[in-house]
């Protein structure tokens, strides 16, 4: 097989053999790659830069069975959100569910460039000093974006008992929808359900589905920490439904902004 240029996103690097790792990358063109990087761990070796969360131009050749690393280049490198507890614990909560969202050796249309665009809003809250809410609601909008680029999107519009559309009524403070994490929203307060809604935890959610982040007019970010915690329920509960397991970095996104609180969920 011929030698060939790859840009992704390092997601997992694992040590292979003595001197060896072995890259787990992100690509919009071949999905989920598995590669060895011949000597990485060696300490001036040339391909020590691939490391998780590093963004990279790879050159990489082999026949069959596992393809090497001969030269790589580095776009970004985001060890830097490693300064924060959330800022860490979110991005390797989206890494994970990339590594189960996209298939392997297949294209992943549009997973790279909305993962990487999450990356660096996670920077500009090290850079930014921003609260830490903001690191958690990245994590959430994030993960909507990511299930419904996989092909498991929440259905956010209709009822899935009724049909009827999820319209919020804004100020009806006894108005529920329910999580059925095997089917969807529905309409009401229903026993059993995983998580509910009150209809501004609604509008809100309905809005992660678009680019940017909710905010008001001043700029800052719509939602009190705890509301963004409640969302951060729903998509566990979805995550570990329709994946069969929730990303384990949650629960350290979870610590690292509400250190007192008690997981809901079952563990997963």
């Amino acid at each position: 097989m011929p030698e060939q240029h790859l840009e992704g996103l390092a997601l997992t690097c694992r040590p292979l053999g003595e001197h060896d790792r072995l890259l787990t990358l992100l690509s919009e063109a071949e999905g989920l790659t598995r590669l060895a990087v011949p000597g990485a761990r060696r300490p001036k070796s040339s391909l020590a830069a691939a490391v998780p969360l590093a963004h990279l131009v790879l050159q990489v050749g082999g026949r069959g069975g596992l393809r090497r690393v001969r030269q790589l280049r580095v776009l970004r490198n985001y060890s830097g959100l490693a300064q924060r507890l959330e800022t860490l614990a979110a991005a390797q909560a989206l890494a994970e569910l990339c590594l189960k969202l996209v298939p392997g050796e297949t294209p992943a249309p549009g997973v790279l460039p909305d993962l990487l665009l999450q990356l660096g809003r996670l920077e500009a809250v090290v850079t930014e000093r921003a609260e830490r809410v903001e690191a958690l609601a990245v994590a959430v909008q994030g993960s909507i974006h990511l299930l419904a680029l996989g092909g498991f999107a929440l259905p956010l519009q209709h009822c899935v008992r009724s049909g009827a559309p999820l319209l919020p009524p804004i100020g009806d403070w006894s108005w529920r929808c329910s999580l059925l994490p095997s089917e969807g929203l529905a309409i009401g307060a229903i026993p059993g359900a995983r998580v509910m809604l009150n209809p501004s935890e609604l509008a809100l959610l309905q809005r992660l589905t678009r680019p940017a982040p909710p905010r008001s007019r001043d700029g800052r970010l719509m939602g009190p920490e705890a509301v963004w915690l409640h969302l951060l329920d729903l998509v566990e509960a979805w995550c570990g439904e329709h994946l069969g397991q929730r990303p384990r970095a949650f629960r350290l996104l979870r610590t690292a902004c509400d250190p007192m609180s008690s997981h809901p969920s079952e563990p997963a």
